[in-house]
Parts: structure tokens; C-alpha cells; sequence
């Protein structure tokens, strides 16, 4: 049963979570259609959020440190006001909007959308309560792929109300609302680790933390290398599609799986589960671009193939995801929390930039195909490397840790 110190402490970093995510998804879509009107071309475009991507690998692994050094509040806190300088920063005249300009905007941006994640994501394992982890990890981690998407229609809609200044200045109100809350409601030392880190022992991480990381890479990886770039373009290329329903459909997948996400801990009905579940799930969604893959080369009706998948991958992607969400904290003890935290999205920002590249080269080398036995290639090593990851005993509930012994803390102390 949650205390109510717990459970308000979880509603705040959850309802700064969601009102970063609104303004991070809108954000985006203000950037494409704004851009788009001004007659940037969309590789001018694609190239606005290339840093966006870049520096989430830096980010992460400096913020995993910033976590451990000086709170997961000052991380929440520095990234929601590094969001609303982003957002300030392109309010400016039109004429000041180069790309270049845009580009530096963006990677502030993503700076600031990394530094919020890891605060949030670190500070539930730190204020869950007991047998509450893979629960509460499940519903922020789902609800902010779900508003991400909602995200996409803020942004259309306030764009439309109000203009582009007028939009950026919408969400950039509201999140300072939100930092106000997050300053005044949690504990300002939130995460922060009683001794001072140094910065080399980010990497010096414990086997389950390494191949967990590693897995992670290759997930989403797999998910970006047909997504970023060869499913759009195919959509609009060679189905046909206008570019409102494709930014629709996207928007709507990333609600039905941010949805699925939340729900996981009530789907598989374990409250802790291990690595061996890990394996097995990857291991079934490999097989998904891999039947997509086999129909299109078999001359099925291409829509409804990828329509189909499409939903498959959703469900059990999500799955997948909520897993790993809830193993990267379940793994993490004590102090080591932030830095875990940050190690595992470093990996999961450079699979995902890894992705986005090959979307590209591959699709313009030899097409959708191609993207999609490349993802069932990534993913069938994601399940390789999942098979080292602990079986049994998979999470350690906050508050509880093994009596006696006085050895080193294995994966199931927690401190926090």
C-alpha cells in the first residue's frame, strides 16, 4: 500500500512528466508544419532535429551523473528550464530563423527532454512503494508515449489557434507552472548519493546493467531502422498517403502503445518479473518485421500487411519496453540509481540514433524490405543478449534489503 508521501511525491514527478512530454511532442509538430510552410525542404527538416538525437547520448551519461551528484530534482528541475529556454528561443522574428539556429534550439531541447527523463524515471524507483515498482514504472513510462502522441494534435491545434509565436508561448507558460510545482513539492535531495561519485564510474557498471544497456541498444534500434524514415516515405511514396493522415497514424500508434505499456504489469500479471521474460518477449517480437518482411516479398496486399504488423509491433513492443523500463530499476540500488538510469538511456539514444541512420541507407539502398530484416536481425541479437540477464528474483521492492552477510550489494539492495 502506498504512503501518501509516496504517492504525492510520484504524482508530482508524473505530472511534470506529462506536461514536458505535451510540450516536447508539440514542439515537434510546431517545427514540421511551421517549417513546412515556410518552404524548408524535408531533408532541411529531418536536419532541424539531428542534434535533438546526438545529444541524448551525451546527455544521458552526464546526467546520470548530475542525478547521483546533486539530486534527480535538479535534473527534473534544469531540464524542465532548459525546455522553456528552448521554447523562448523561437519566438524570435522569422528572419532569426535559420537553420543553424533551429538546430542549436532543438538540441537544447533535447538536452532538456533527456536530463527530465532520467530525473522521472530514476526518482520512481526512489519514491515507489513497496510492490508498487513495475506498476508505477508501467503508467509513467506508458502515459508519456501516449501523450507524446497527443502531443502531435496539441501542436497542429495550437498552431492553428494561435500562430507560432503564440503556440511556443502557450507551452512554454505551462511548464513553468510545472517547474514551480516540482521547486516547492519534492525533496530537494531527491536521488542524490551521500558520497561524490566521479565521473569515470558512470561506466563502470554491474554485468546485469551491461547487458541489459547493450539489449536495449539493439530494441530500439530495431524499432527506428523502419520507422524514422522507411515507413513515412513508404507510406507517402508508394501507398500514396497525404502527410496529415501519415503524422495521424503515427500519432495514434504512439497512443495505442503507450496505452498497452501501462497496462503490461495487469497483461502479465507478475509483479516482478526477470531477465528469462526479457528474452522471450524480444524473442516473439523478432519475429514480427520478419512476417511483414516475408509478406511484402510474397506480393500480400502491402497495406494491410503493415497495417496488421503495425498493431502487432505496437503490443508487443510496448511489452518489451515496459520490461526493460522496470529491470533498469529493479537492478539499480542505493546511490547507483541515477547513474544506472543514465548509462541504460545513453544506450537506448545511441540505438536509437543507429536506427534513424540506417532507416535512411538502407530504404534508399534497397528499400522497406531491407529496414524490416534489419529489425529482426537487431532484435534477434537484442534476445541474444537478453539471455544473460538474471533469471529469477528479477526485482528488489524499495525499502527492502538482504539482511546479513555485510558482503557487497547485490541487485536487489535498495537504499533509497
Amino acid at each position: 500500500m502506498a504512503n501518501t508521501t509516496s504517492l504525492g511525491s510520484y504524482a508530482t514527478i508524473t505530472a511534470n512528466y506529462w506536461a514536458f512530454t505535451l510540450t516536447d511532442g508539440a514542439l515537434r509538430m510546431l517545427v514540421v508544419l511551421y517549417f513546412h510552410q515556410l518552404g524548408y525542404s524535408p531533408l532541411q527538416i529531418a536536419s532541424l532535429f539531428l542534434f535533438y538525437e546526438i545529444f541524448g547520448i551525451v546527455t544521458n551519461l552526464v546526467g546520470g551523473w548530475l542525478g547521483s551528484r546533486f539530486g534527480l530534482n535538479r535534473c527534473m528541475q534544469i531540464g524542465t528550464a532548459l525546455q522553456i529556454i528552448a521554447l523562448l528561443m523561437l519566438t524570435v522574428e522569422p528572419g532569426w530563423l535559420s537553420v543553424a539556429y533551429v538546430m542549436a534550439a532543438q538540441a537544447l531541447s533535447g538536452i532538456a527532454k533527456d536530463l527530465n527523463k532520467m530525473g522521472a524515471k530514476a526518482g520512481v524507483k526512489m519514491v515507489a512503494a513497496r510492490g508498487a515498482l513495475f506498476r508505477w514504472v508501467a503508467i509513467i513510462t506508458g502515459s508519456k508515449n501516449a501523450l507524446k502522441g497527443a502531443g502531435f494534435f496539441l501542436g497542429g491545434a495550437l498552431l492553428a489557434a494561435f500562430g507560432f509565436r503564440g503556440a511556443l508561448f502557450v507551452l512554454a507558460g505551462g511548464l513553468v507552472l510545472s517547474l514551480a510545482a516540482i521547486l516547492i513539492l519534492l525533496p530537494s535531495a531527491l536521488g542524490k548519493s551521500r558520497s561524490k561519485p566521479k565521473f569515470r564510474q558512470l561506466f563502470s557498471k554491474t554485468r546485469e546493467i551491461n547487458w541489459l544497456s547493450a539489449a536495449r541498444f539493439f530494441l530500439f534500434g530495431a524499432r527506428d531502422v523502419w520507422f524514422v524514415v522507411a515507413l513515412p516515405v513508404y507510406f507517402t511514396a508508394t501507398l500514396g498517403w497525404q502527410a496529415e493522415q501519415v503524422g495521424s497514424f503515427f500519432a495514434l500508434w504512439i497512443i495505442g502503445y503507450g496505452i498497452v505499456q501501462s497496462a503490461t504489469p495487469v497483461l502479465l500479471r507478475r509483479a516482478h518479473p526477470d531477465g528469462r521474460a526479457a528474452a522471450r518477449w524480444v524473442a516473439l517480437l523478432a519475429l514480427v518485421p520478419a512476417m511483414i518482411a516475408f509478406a511484402l516479398t510474397r506480393g500480400w496486399p502491402a497495406e494491410m500487411v503493415l497495417l496488421l504488423g503495425l498493431a502487432l509491433f505496437a503490443v508487443i513492443f510496448a511489452i518489451n519496453s515496459a520490461l526493460h523500463s522496470y529491470l533498469i530499476l529493479a537492478w539499480s540500488h542505493g546511490e547507483k540509481v541515477a547513474g544506472n538510469v543514465g548509462f541504460y538511456y545513453m544506450a537506448n539514444a545511441g540505438g536509437r540514433l543507429a536506427g534513424t541512420l540506417l532507416s535512411g541507407a538502407l530504404y534508399q539502398l534497397w528499400g522497406l524490405v531491407a529496414c524490416l530484416w534489419a529489425s529482426a536481425l537487431m532484435l534477434a541479437l537484442a534476445m541474444l543478449l537478453s539471455l544473460a540477464l538474471p533469471r529469477g528474483g528479477g526485482g528488489g521492492e524499495p525499502g527492502l534489503a538482504k539482511k546479513g552477510g555485510g558482503g557487497k550489494a547485490g541487485p536487489d539492495e535498495i537504499t533509497g
